[in-house]
């Protein structure tokens, strides 16, 4: 059973990954309208892992007998100075939210509530994969140039955003 503050503090996650793929997805539509289908499509597919993380956190706290208490969801920014300003702050939300994640690591670990940060340890190692991700987008930009936006733009394209199948364990791409 999780204590009402390890409760409130997993509910404050949820929120804070459906406002992460809320970002993404108008950080993809602000690409699309700049005609960056590839950029868009990276953005997309993020906003996909962000909607899985928050489910993720979601069943969590009902496995573990909690109540799920969903807040209002703040309204992401709308428009950016160009492909390298967006990417930049994507990679610095993913920082932030390395930051939460560290801080319920920090709760759980004060409160001794062994299996929450276990299953935390996921989320750890997924933010490294996050920022990670963020940081290439930004570093190939900065070496591009608005010369190679183009290509960067069309490899972008390629991503999909793949999942794990809960019952079978199989990848699927969505």
């Amino acid at each position: 059973m999780l204590s009402e503050r390890m409760q409130a503090a997993l509910n404050k996650q949820v929120n804070a990954e459906l406002y992460s793929g809320y970002l993404y997805l108008s950080m993809a539509a602000n690409f699309e309208r700049l005609g960056l289908k590839g950029a868009a499509q990276w953005m997309r597919a993020q906003q996909k892992e962000e909607q899985l993380h928050a489910m993720k956190l979601y069943e969590y706290i009902i496995d573990r007998g909690g109540t799920v208490t969903l807040g209002p969801i703040d309204g992401p920014p709308t428009e950016w100075d160009g492909a390298l300003a967006t990417f930049q702050d994507a990679y610095q939300h993913e920082t932030k939210v390395t930051a939460m994640i560290n801080d319920l690591v920090n709760l759980a670990i004060e409160e001794r509530d062994h299996a929450t940060n276990s299953y935390l340890q996921w989320f750890v190692d997924e933010q490294v994969e996050e920022e990670a991700s963020a940081d290439a987008v930004v570093q190939k930009l900065k070496l591009a140039g608005d010369a190679g936006l183009f290509l960067v733009d069309q490899e972008l394209g390629t991503r999909v955003h793949l999942f794990v199948l809960p019952i079978t364990g199989t990848e699927a791409q969505a």
